[in-house]
């Protein structure tokens, strides 16, 4: 079977160009694209991604104007049917305007937008985006945010870290994250959310220009998962 993943684009959204392009260079099968307005996502999908920007110009809450938005009542279904989700930057925003991910993202500390690449420890392996990387390996991802700051009390925190689903930490801190945490999984570890983005470092070319190629390590290990069904 051929591997289909769809990329939502909301107004705002800047990213989705870059996630379908990841996803194509990676799986070889074109990304569909699917409005936000849409009611309906396209059949039998292995992925949905929400991509980075600034839906709805980032107006009330970074992604809570989104998360309302109609596609995202059939996100959420096929996320409850199993269908693996990858939100990053805006998308986890979004995810966790939703309720699909527990926590918030909050301004970042000092105030200021980051845009650099930084070192990650990968805290889960189980899960389909993350099973190919080795557990606390270091791998280098590009951030570009200013509500990066993950936040949750500290139940939650608890919670999520005792069952697995912190999926990647900053290594050196980045934006004041609680508990350093970049990407968070759902409690079926098949809903990412992530600040960094994977679709900016895929290419051979992302070594010198973006500080590595661990992206599209990720793309690849969602691919194993699909082709290991």
């Amino acid at each position: 079977m051929t591997f289909r993943a769809a990329v939502i684009t909301f107004p705002g959204s800047n990213c989705d160009r870059d996630m379908a392009t990841a996803l194509e260079a990676v799986s070889g099968q074109p990304a569909l694209r699917v409005w936000h307005g849409d009611a309906d996502l396209p059949d039998r999908l292995d992925l949905i991604a929400l991509p980075g920007g600034f839906s709805y110009g980032d107006y009330l809450r970074s992604g809570a104007m989104a998360a309302t938005s109609p596609i995202m009542h059939a996100v959420i279904a096929a996320a409850q049917r199993g269908v693996p989700v990858l939100g990053v930057c805006n998308g986890f925003q979004v995810l966790t305007e939703a309720r699909m991910l527990p926590g918030a993202l909050l301004r970042n500390a000092g105030q200021r937008f980051i845009c650099r690449t930084v070192d990650l420890t990968v805290a889960n392996t189980t899960s389909p985006f993350t099973a190919g990387f080795a557990p606390g390996e270091a791998i280098r991802v590009p951030v570009a945010h200013h509500d990066g700051n993950y936040y949750a009390d500290a139940e939650t925190l608890d919670r999520i870290e005792s069952e697995g689903q912190v999926a990647f930490r900053y290594a050196t801190g980045c934006n004041g994250s609680a508990r350093d945490i970049a990407g968070v999984l759902s409690a079926n570890g098949r809903v990412l959310g992530m600040m960094p983005h994977p679709e900016r470092a895929i290419e051979p070319a992302a070594v010198n220009a973006m500080g590595g190629a661990d992206g599209r390590r990720l793309f690849a290990n969602i691919l194993a998962a699909f082709a290991s069904a």
